[in-house]
């Protein structure tokens, strides 16, 4: 292989790599987030003032965690974001 291919290919596995570690702190943090709606939420009495959003948002976070553990970042974020959003819903029916 010659010089420049070798180069393009560390490159490449750097770019990869930077990329996969964003995703990680992103989802982390997104998790986080959401368990802190999410306890909050519980706090407020979503259980019993706004039990669909409360049960949807504990899904997400619980799907979020486990695509976490399984090192899919990205759909990780993706599922904490949706917890956060349907957590929000809940919070501004309880609040009514």
């Amino acid at each position: 292989m010659s010089k420049r291919g070798w180069v393009l290919l560390l490159a490449l596995v750097f770019f990869s790599l930077s990329i996969s570690g964003c995703y990680y702190e992103a989802a982390k943090k997104e998790i986080k987030n959401a368990e802190n709606l999410l306890m909050e939420l519980k706090n407020a009495g979503g259980p019993t003032k706004a039990p669909y959003e409360y049960c949807s948002a504990d899904s997400f976070l619980t799907i979020s965690k486990k695509e976490f553990d399984e090192s899919d970042y990205k759909h990780a974020k993706d599922f904490a974001a949706r917890s956060i959003s349907v957590g929000q819903a809940g919070l501004a029916a309880v609040k009514k």
